[in-house]
């Protein structure tokens, strides 16, 4: 199965991207994550007082360090409109962000993956009609491996769980519930909590279900470039076996 990755990039109203043409030097690093964003600024300089200023009237600031690779940040929720979001027009063209969003000059830079290029097409073409955009790259990575870089957001693995459920998964997970011979059992799990061991395992159940479904789009696409199935054990043996 073939894999498409796109790199561009684009102009539209957001605050980080007009810093970073305000300040050409600099380069703006952005995580999305479901409640904040990482924000990491780097330059050859120490960030001024004028681009701290700036940065502080952006938004609620949760966490910020200066050291050698440049200023970290941590804001609390979007700075830019949700409304109309280019992530979700990702979404709606079958194709996965791959992070984190580059802003430096006055462009913000993406990298998608796809697995049909005319899902990538189709994206470009949205982009077009109310974006300046430039293409940097498309390439077929049929033979290559994913990408180290496609880390799978958080908040999109445990999208739909629930605070009990991540609770639940956590209890098993330290107590050596997944590990090989187990270390505990559902009811011992359950006696350290204040609920019943049918309840107890319904939050479980229901945070492994969703936890494996929300991976599945990143599974397909580590799995992807490999054209021979592990499991096929019968395979396996025949090439095993040495020619007449």
């Amino acid at each position: 199965m073939s894999l498409f990755e796109a790199s561009f990039r684009v102009k539209h109203e957001c605050p980080y991207r007009e810093i970073s043409e305000r300040h050409p030097d600099l380069t703006i690093r952005e995580w999305y994550l479901s409640d904040c964003q990482v924000i990491e600024t780097t330059s050859p300089e120490p960030p001024t007082d004028e681009l701290l200023a700036e940065i502080e009237q952006l938004g609620t600031i949760l966490h910020e360090s200066v050291d050698e690779s440049g200023l970290h940040v941590v804001t609390q929720s979007c700075l830019c409109s949700l409304e109309d979001s280019i992530l979700e027009r990702f979404e709606s063209h079958n194709c996965l962000y791959q992070p984190p969003t580059i802003h430096r000059q006055g462009w913000e830079h993406y990298t998608v993956i796809a697995f049909d290029e005319n899902d990538v097409r189709a994206l470009l073409q949205d982009l077009e009609a109310d974006r300046d955009i430039e293409v940097l790259s498309k390439t077929s990575i049929t033979e290559q491996q994913v990408p180290h870089s496609m880390l799978a957001p958080v908040d999109q693995l445990f999208e739909d769980v629930t605070d009990r459920q991540q609770a639940a998964l956590r209890l098993a997970l330290e107590s050596g519930y997944y590990e090989q011979p187990r270390q505990a059992t559902l009811r011992d799990l359950a006696e350290q909590t204040a609920v019943a061991r049918s309840t107890y395992e319904e939050h479980l159940r229901k945070a492994e279900n969703k936890l494996l479904t929300n991976a599945g789009q990143f599974l397909r696409l580590v799995t992807a470039t490999s054209s021979a199935d592990p499991l096929d054990v019968e395979g396996t043996q025949r090439a095993e076996q040495p020619a007449d």
